[in-house]
């Protein structure tokens, strides 16, 4: 046991949780992962790691070998962690753009271009369009606010709020409008048919206030 505790105070391991994080947050930080591609560079950063650690216990004992395994295993653990509360956040973000765009244009231009677009088989074009077609629609005639900077949750707030038995499709519109547009989704024709016919559906309803 001895051993082992003096194996792992030595380089290039350190048995200390917050050295480590500390070291992993260093590691993280450093530029080059913002140039390429930071799974590859991760995972190159793991094998030299990995083969470190190997290295450095080959003449060791086993139990000092199993615990400088243990130790690489907590640090991808927290790798792993690390990059996932990263992506997380960047589809936060990502998701918190502005829906609509600031180009001048009415609701039977945005429907009939993702007619358009679902005719050629851009599905995902289509769905995008159709959606704004549908919170457009509802602006121009004067049921929701015109919020440029919305996201498509907070039209589809709006929409609920006029539209409460709607409910379901219009958050279901969103959360597809966000899926394809910012979570690069692929997206079929049944559904941006389905957002097609929830812009008739609202069309032909009249507002709740």
């Amino acid at each position: 046991m001895r051993g082992a505790l003096l194996f792992l105070a030595e380089p290039p391991l350190d048995p200390s949780g917050d050295e480590a994080r500390r070291e992993l947050r260093r590691e993280l930080v450093r530029p080059e992962y913002y140039q390429d591609d930071i799974v590859d560079r991760l995972g190159r950063w793991l094998d030299r790691l990995i083969s470190n650690t190997v290295d450095a216990a080959s003449g060791s004992s086993g139990l000092a070998t199993a615990a400088a395994i243990l130790v690489v295993l907590l640090i991808v653990a927290a790798v792993l962690v690390l990059v996932g509360r990263a992506r997380r956040t960047a589809a936060g973000r990502a998701v918190s753009a502005p829906a609509l765009t600031g180009e001048t244009i009415t609701a039977d231009e945005l429907r009939a271009r993702a007619q358009a677009a679902l005719a050629a088989g851009d599905a995902g074009a289509a769905l995008v369009d159709a959606f704004r077609a549908a919170a457009v629609r509802q602006v121009e005639r004067g049921r929701i606010e015109d919020v440029p900077q919305a996201t498509a949750h907070e039209l589809a707030d709006a929409l609920v709020a006029v539209f409460p038995e709607q409910r379901d499709a219009v958050l279901n519109g969103a959360d597809l409008f966000d899926g394809v547009l910012y979570g690069e989704r692929p997206a079929t024709s049944a559904q941006a048919g389905e957002l097609l016919a929830l812009d008739d559906l609202l069309a032909g309803r009249a507002a709740r206030r």
